[in-house]
């Protein structure tokens, strides 16, 4: 095995199928798309070069709202690293210390993750109609009618709604990999600890999570550029309104190729999104790594 991993052939030949599929599949697409943004192209006739006037335009030509767009998926990132991981994390921790029924949890909060994103936006979409729906029908059941309104239809409350779905769907997925972290931590830290007489709260927060900081940096980046690239339940859910109040640039970006035939200017949604993900990836390894050395 070693002489085989020493090979640089056997290496190469290893590595560049899936190096080759790579750049075809996401490179090549990238560069596409940002010779695109300085074109003002409608898909079918002669692109007409315009240099940086498409990024220019996503900030300064307000009409198509996404300054907008980027404070919802902002918001999103906030509220997934804010609630979904911390809830994510408790739940994590109470199964690695093993509890009745450990693996019948941890399939069931994985089981959202593996469905279609598709049929999750269809489920929770009848599920919050005014009409019909469970939610406000159990409301008005227990006689809390003035809770009861219209989630998705409501500028105020259907980015909100959207939010909890993607908790739901998305919990579980960061739960298993920091339950596997968890779980891949040696007893005999975990011996040491409760010798010194440490309790369950002080184990969690002074062995685990320190221990776990790795992946919990992962899943921070995964939550945060999950956000930023969130397409498929928000355009099945709302499609990015009402009012653009569920719009983020994935959607927006969607729209203004497919719907307006700006594919110029779309392109540079895309860049900017490629960007954002980029920046925020390394700032919070900057963070993390900085947490580390001190």
């Amino acid at each position: 095995m070693q002489k085989l991993l020493g090979d640089k052939k056997a290496i190469f030949l290893f590595i560049f199928p899936t190096f080759l599929i790579f750049t075809v599949i996401v490179i090549v697409p990238i560069f596409f798309s940002v010779y695109y943004s300085a074109l003002d192209w409608d898909g079918f006739s002669e692109g007409i070069f315009v240099g940086f006037k498409n990024y220019i335009d996503l900030f300064q030509n307000n009409i198509d709202g996404f300054p907008k767009a980027v404070l919802n998926s902002l918001l999103l990132a906030v509220l997934s690293v804010g609630i979904q991981l911390p809830i994510a994390l408790i739940l994590a921790l109470t199964l690695a210390r093993g509890v009745k029924g450990e693996k019948t949890f941890r399939t069931v909060y994985f089981i959202p993750v593996i469905i279609s994103t598709v049929i999750i936006g269809q489920l929770w979409s009848r599920i919050y109609n005014p009409d019909y729906g469970l939610l406000n029908t159990v409301l008005r059941s227990i006689g809390l009618d003035n809770l009861a309104g219209r989630w998705l239809a409501d500028p105020e409350q259907a980015l909100g709604s959207v939010f909890v779905v993607i908790v739901w769907q998305y919990i579980g997925y960061h739960m298993l990999i920091m339950y596997a972290s968890a779980k891949s931590i040696s007893s005999e830290i975990y011996e040491a600890a409760l010798i010194d007489g440490a309790n369950e709260f002080a184990i969690a927060t002074r062995v685990t999570i320190p221990l776990m900081k790795p992946i919990i940096r992962t899943c921070i980046i995964f939550a945060v550029t999950g956000s930023f690239k969130s397409f498929d339940l928000i355009y099945t859910m709302t499609g990015g309104g009402p009012l653009h109040a569920t719009e983020v640039p994935t959607t927006l970006m969607y729209t203004t190729i497919f719907s307006k035939y700006q594919y110029g200017y779309g392109s540079a949604m895309a860049i900017f999104i490629i960007i954002e993900c980029l920046i925020f990836t390394l700032i919070i390894n900057k963070l993390f790594s900085e947490d580390v050395t001190t």
